[in-house]
């Protein structure tokens, strides 16, 4: 029987305490293993000449040099999947935007050590961003997306979108109108593959309600820095934001996001409640909203990212009459998500990232 490597991953953080908690977390998923931790990136440098890990999570703000740097400087000469470490901060947020364009995989925060729910959902994060890193393709970087066979290991229930809202039943949706409105789901690699497909988009392009898996406080910054870049509005959703054309609305993080409806107008509802699918917000809770509310006047599209969040989803909107696109393999960082929706066969189209924004708006308008 032949033996399943683990992910290994090397820490950076000058912190102790969150070395330690950090290793405690990953250690206790039987897919990853600590290869070591550094206090700091020349002492991280030295460790990497010995033996390259798979995945590294990088603090921000560290003695000696700053994660950013580092982060900038790795990516130039030997690009290795990285995972940015940080406090829930607004101003940081903007600290980790930039890391994402520098080349970052994925954002985590650090735990919040001694309150355990905290703890609990914190490990579920940290893990699946690892693993999702360490099948992530770099640009410029030809890697092999290793398989990692499971263990037999699920140590948390994972819960569907039965818990926010109930199943889909025929008749809620109103019949086909001339108004569409689009749904859209991303998790790792989806911050720079939204940019893409946003900034594909004329002003007065559908209504749209986007997931994006990120923690909160990060989505205001991200709407931002969207907004600021693409003919359409967009803004972090609120409470009660009505969704018309020539509109983006980011869910935002840790908060679920719902698609509702009031006769001919369409809003969104934002909402506490347990991660679904292991994700707060989460695709499959937008995707089912977009089903009971919308139903044929949907456009589901599903992008880049690991795990199965949304296929679910996507293959209700499907049933009810929605079109529905997937973001293709080459293109995505990592295709688990599209992946797991084809594979349901909910699918309408399969679409390279640059020619999303087209097909989202000829589907909008069939």
């Amino acid at each position: 029987m032949s033996v399943v490597r683990k992910i290994r991953v090397l820490i950076i953080d000058d912190s102790a305490t969150v070395r330690q908690t950090l290793s405690s977390i990953l250690e206790s998923d039987p897919q990853i293993e600590v290869l070591g931790v550094a206090s700091d990136p020349f002492v991280a440098a030295r460790r990497i000449a010995e033996e390259i890990p798979d995945v590294i999570t990088l603090d921000v703000e560290m003695p000696r040099m700053d994660g950013i740097t580092f982060l900038r400087k790795l990516m130039a000469q030997k690009p290795i999947p990285v995972v940015m470490c940080s406090s829930l901060t607004e101003a940081g947020s903007e600290t980790l935007l930039q890391a994402l364009e520098a080349g970052a995989v994925d954002i985590i925060l650090k735990p919040k050590v001694g309150v355990a729910d905290h703890l609990l959902e914190s490990k579920i994060r940290i893990c699946d961003a690892v693993k999702a890193a360490a099948g992530a393709r770099l640009a410029g970087v030809n890697r092999a997306v290793p398989q990692f066979t499971r263990l037999g290991h699920e140590p948390e229930k994972k819960l569907t979108a039965d818990a926010m809202l109930p199943p889909p039943t025929g008749g809620r949706a109103m019949a086909r109108t001339t108004e569409s409105v689009v749904c859209i789901g991303a998790s790792t690699g989806g911050t720079e593959a939204l940019r893409v497909l946003l900034e594909g988009l004329p002003p007065d392009s559908p209504g749209m309600v986007i997931v994006q898996h990120m923690p909160e406080k990060f989505t205001a910054s991200f709407a931002r820095r969207l907004d600021s870049l693409c003919a359409v509005e967009v803004k972090e959703a609120e409470d009660g934001d009505t969704v018309r054309r020539g509109r983006v609305l980011i869910a935002p993080g840790n908060r679920h996001t719902l698609l509702e409806r009031s006769g001919a107008r369409y809003y969104v509802s934002v909402k506490d409640g347990p991660l679904v699918s292991r994700h707060r917000p989460s695709v499959d809770v937008l995707f089912r909203s977009a089903t009971r509310s919308a139903g044929s006047n949907a456009v589901g599209v599903i992008m880049t990212g690991m795990g199965d969040d949304g296929a679910r989803g996507l293959s209700e909107m499907k049933q009810a009459g929605a079109f529905t696109l997937a973001q293709d393999e080459a293109t995505s960082v990592v295709f688990g998500m599209p992946k797991e929706a084809i594979a349901l066969g909910c699918v309408d189209r399969v679409v390279p990232l640059p020619g999303l924004a087209g097909e989202v708006l000829r589907a909008a308008s069939r």
